[in-house]
């Protein structure tokens, strides 16, 4: 199994910064690819950024320009470096891999970390 553990939200004000953690741990052959997707109230889970192992990105537009999606495989950590930040990106982000274990190919998510933006 796959324990995704996050890090890093809170409150930030707008046009402010943060950068969120996810690393993956325990039993498994290979976490490919790896993101981050967020769900605000009322609406559904939606694609933040994601990364595969050989660092190809793909960006919602709404976060082009903004946000960074970065990753170590040694680590098998994923980040999220957020600028700008509105009103709008404010959500519960989710961590999200899949990998391969011994039960074969899964996905896998965080428990959610809160970031809010409000002045």
């Amino acid at each position: 199994q796959v324990q995704l553990v996050e890090s890093g939200g809170g409150l930030v004000q707008p046009g402010g910064s943060l950068r969120l953690s996810c690393a993956a741990a325990g039993r498994f052959f290979s976490v490919n690819d790896m993101g981050w997707y967020r769900q605000a109230p009322g609406k559904q889970r939606e694609l933040v950024a994601s990364i595969t192992r050989t660092s190809r990105t793909n960006y919602a537009d709404s976060v082009k320009g903004r946000f960074t999606v970065s990753r170590d495989n040694a680590k098998n950590a994923v980040y999220l470096q957020m600028n700008s930040l509105k009103p709008e990106d404010t959500a519960i982000y989710y961590c999200h891999c899949n990998s391969i274990t011994a039960r074969g190919l899964g996905d896998y998510w965080g428990q959610g970390t809160q970031v809010t933006v409000s002045s």
